[in-house]
């Protein structure tokens, strides 16, 4: 579905009436008598821009950088020397979050909320978002000027995004203090930690509530008749459900419930809550009632970028929550993941996908390469992919350049990845064996002019959501046939979105193993999400897998290329290897802020 750029920011005009003071360290407290309660919270239109300046809190984490360090697992490795946060972490300096990175999408040092800024930092606009849903929920009296469905609206869009910025920041840094009310001046601050259960509870009541307050659709809303078609970046309660059943999910994974109660097992009531939030939002999308659907994998760019010119902001219908837009410093731009290196192009595309995380593609058939009866041939390692695999990643041979080259170019236009060719370059993308394609289409290069490509990725889309239920149903009743009661299997679920693709459905020997099953989810997550964010890095952590050593080696592959363009002599190098303790399964806190009070404390390690 079209979108236009922007359209989410037409309430920020009233930001400049309402003139809010920014409070640009954690748990600063600020005094609030610059808000003018008249102009902020009186009406729906006043209150509803107030409340969009949360919308434009949330991070782009791929608009920081030109080297695709928003993937912070095991995706891609960056060129030899490589000074991005994914090399960062990959060094095993996981302060590195923090501004003293020079590009850090966590951390900007402070709070920038400005609609044509890019540089958002998750951590200093969470707990700045934090403290202005707070601000709006306790003046949530003072609209009287509306009807009953503007104040849902409004209560639901404020909750929503209460629980989401403490979700996003436990996500990465594990149970912190709950804040739901405005911190006074004279206020003694002494907020527990909360384990992370505990939290991911009081986060629950934010979204559970939130859920029961908005729209399926703005669109069949008086209010959002206002700006019919044009609402599809709203918060809603696809939106709302989506997040509770990911919270329950965080919460009910290993890592958080060892965090919480010692025991490093999935918690199967945490789950099951997961699977009942999920299967809510999923027989929306059954009835028809929202537009969230699954794209036709003819469709599946789409998801990614879009041509910058027609003004669509890519990941409709499928998107459930992203970014608003801030800007569009990478259309056209010949750098990074909004480009593909060869040396026909001049630009400073630095990212190659993992030969290691490469190998999550499996077959067409839909079984892993490692399954004997998979086909899997090593002398012709490419041949009968998973779709996916030829969408997304680029192999030798390929051709890279559509339009016509001068001649002493022309031979770029096919990728040269083998031991030699002129697509293999350490010092740029390539260094691996294998380029990057999904984020981009193939006519980012020099020679096809770089054309205006807006790449712009999704915090959540159906996909996932299939998956997440997948997940949660085998952890939660024990088996990949079981279902919440009365709806779909953990099968049919995954399947919705192995087959979309075109690939084999799972298959039978891996259905009737529930560890086998899982070994299934976690490789399809790879397949569908890989490099579009920090699903990965999150993934790995939750599942308390970021430590075993084939999650930590990021490796080439090194082939010549035979008389029948084949490869040969292939065989796999560890190019480094990360470092990991049990202490970086949670980002470090800033010694500054774990310093403000003695019961706020460290993560354990740090």
């Amino acid at each position: 579905m079209k979108r236009y750029i922007k359209n989410i920011l037409r309430g920020l005009v009233f930001f400049s009436i309402i003139g809010l003071t920014a409070c640009t360290k954690f748990l600063d407290r600020a005094p609030e008598a610059e808000v003018s309660s008249t102009d902020a919270f009186i009406n729906f239109i006043n209150f509803q821009g107030y409340t969009e300046m949360l919308y434009s809190c949330v991070p782009d984490y791929t608009s920081a950088t030109w080297a695709c360090d928003w993937n912070m697992g095991d995706e891609v490795v960056h060129k030899d020397g490589g000074i991005w946060l994914d090399d960062i972490f990959d060094k095993g300096d996981y302060w590195g979050w923090t501004n003293s990175a020079w590009i850090s999408w966590l951390d900007n040092g402070s709070v920038v909320t400005g609609a044509g800024d890019r540089g958002r930092g998750l951590w200093p606009n969470a707990w700045y978002a934090i403290r202005k849903a707070n601000l709006g929920l306790e003046n949530l009296d003072l609209l009287t000027d509306a009807t009953q469905e503007e104040k849902d609206l409004i209560k639901g869009q404020l909750l929503f995004f209460r629980g989401w910025f403490h979700f996003e920041l436990m996500s990465y840094w594990g149970g912190l203090p709950y804040i739901n009310h405005v911190l006074s001046s004279n206020e003694k601050l002494e907020l527990p930690r909360l384990s992370y259960q505990q939290l991911a509870d009081s986060v629950a009541r934010d979204f559970r509530e939130a859920a029961n307050l908005l729209p399926v659709d703005w669109d069949n809303t008086e209010a959002g008749k206002l700006t019919l078609g044009k609402n599809e970046q709203r918060i809603t309660k696809i939106t709302a459900l989506g997040y509770l059943g990911k919270d329950y999910l965080y919460a009910g994974s290993p890592l958080m419930n060892k965090s919480s109660t010692g025991n490093a097992t999935f918690n199967a009531d945490y789950c099951q809550k997961a699977a009942a939030a999920f299967a809510e939002l999923l027989k929306y999308v059954d009835s028809g009632a929202t537009k969230v659907r699954l794209v036709d994998f003819s469709n599946y760019s789409n998801l990614f970028y879009s041509s910058g010119r027609n003004g669509a902001i890519p990941g409709y219908p499928e998107t459930i929550f992203q970014s608003p837009v801030y800007s569009s410093w990478f259309l056209g731009c010949p750098w990074g993941p909004s480009s593909l290196f060869t040396e026909a192009n001049i630009g400073g595309g630095y990212s190659s996908p993992n030969a290691r995380f490469v190998e999550n593609y499996g077959m067409a058939n839909g079984l892993p390469i490692d399954d004997p009866q998979s086909g899997y041939d090593p002398a012709d390692p490419w041949a009968n992919r998973d779709p996916r695999f030829y969408h997304d990643i680029v192999i030798d041979g390929d051709q890279v350049i559509k339009g016509s080259a001068p001649a002493d170019k022309e031979k770029y236009r096919y990728a040269a990845l083998y031991n030699g060719g002129h697509s293999r370059n350490a010092q740029a993308t390539g260094r691996t064996g294998y380029l990057l394609r999904k984020l981009t289409p193939m006519t980012a290069n020099s020679i096809d002019n770089f054309p205006d490509n807006y790449m712009h990725l999704s915090y959540m889309r159906l996909a996932d959501v299939y998956l997440m239920y997948s997940e949660a149903v085998l952890q939660g009743y024990g088996s990949a046939t079981a279902s919440y009661p009365g709806y779909m299997t953990a099968e049919e679920a995954f399947n919705k979105v192995r087959t979309r693709s075109g690939a084999g459905p799972v298959a039978q020997k891996y259905v009737a193993d529930k560890d086998k099953f899982m070994g299934e989810i976690v490789r399809e997550r790879a397949v569908e999400l890989g490099f579009e964010g920090d699903f990965r890095f999150n993934d790995l952590r939750r599942w308390m897998l970021a430590g075993e050593l084939k999650y930590r080696e990021k490796t080439e592959v090194d082939f010549d290329r035979g008389a029948d363009g084949k490869p040969i002599n292939m065989k796999e190098k560890v190019i480094l290897t990360r470092p990991f303790e049990p202490k970086d399964y949670w980002l470090p806190l800033k010694i500054d802020d774990v310093s403000l009070y003695p019961s706020f404390g460290q993560n354990p390690g740090w």
